[in-house]
């Protein structure tokens, strides 16, 4: 008996930051965007908003990514244990660390109370950086 050749594993990111309503949601959404489907994005955050940053939500519909309904979420051990990688973004003491997993730490500026200005580059910034991120996932 045979099997069916099983299909390749997708790659599991997580995006991490600390109230997982500005820089973390934005990384998961434009690899979402970016990825089509190749890539399973989660995001939370170590203290969790209410809501995704008014500004953040402005800044991604410029691009046609629409993050308003997206809503912060906790931390969880089980989402970095699922995860192949884990991305922090200023708070990765707050993260478990698990043997196996690649971890990598963006130094990001917070925009938690910057307007649409100041936001727009650092979502430039996570664009780059999910990009150049993806394409390495993708290539191996």
């Amino acid at each position: 008996m045979t099997t069916a050749p099983q299909p390749p594993a997708v790659p599991e990111v997580l995006f991490v930051c600390v109230h997982n309503a500005g820089r973390s949601q934005m990384a998961a959404a434009l690899l979402a965007h970016h990825g089509a489907g190749r890539v399973a994005v989660r995001s939370a955050g170590s203290a969790p908003a209410d809501s995704v940053n008014p500004a953040v939500v402005e800044v991604m519909a410029e691009l046609g990514i629409d993050v308003s309904q997206a809503v912060p979420t906790k931390l969880l051990t089980e989402d970095v244990a699922a995860s192949d990688v884990v991305v922090t973004m200023g708070c990765g003491d707050a993260c478990p660390i698990f043997p196996g997993k690649r971890y990598e730490d963006w130094e990001l500026p917070d925009p938690a109370g910057q307007g649409p200005d100041a936001v727009r580059p650092i979502r430039d910034d996570i664009d780059r950086r999910v990009r150049a991120l993806l394409a390495d996932l993708l290539s191996g």
